[in-house]
């Protein structure tokens, strides 16, 4: 499984710390909420809601410089709204690795 960085993030900013600090914080307060509601959707069969959470978690994939992990959520999202829960496995245990790192930077 891919690891986060900061590379991409690091372009955007241009080197502006306080950009970067601000973007993180961002992901920090948000990533933890979006990641229950999608839980909990997907737990309790709201496949079309679970599939706006992975839009709106695919934001924060791509600034971590997921690009394996955000083909993923593109295509987990295309199949939730077609109701088809195969990726749920594959793209728990990719969040599970955004988490560890949230939780440390």
């Amino acid at each position: 499984m891919e690891k986060p960085d900061l590379s991409y993030l690091n372009s955007l900013s241009g080197g502006d710390k306080s950009f970067e600090n601000k973007i993180l914080e961002v992901i920090r307060e948000e990533f933890p909420g979006e990641l229950n509601e999608y839980t909990e959707n997907v737990k309790n069969q709201k496949l079309k809601l679970a599939a706006e959470n992975v839009h709106k978690l695919k934001h924060k994939i791509s600034i971590l410089g997921l690009k394996k992990t955000y083909a993923l959520a593109v295509k987990h999202e295309d199949l939730l709204k077609a109701s088809n829960t195969s990726l749920v496995e594959d793209f728990g245990a990719a969040l599970d690795i955004l988490t560890d790192y949230i939780n440390k930077i």
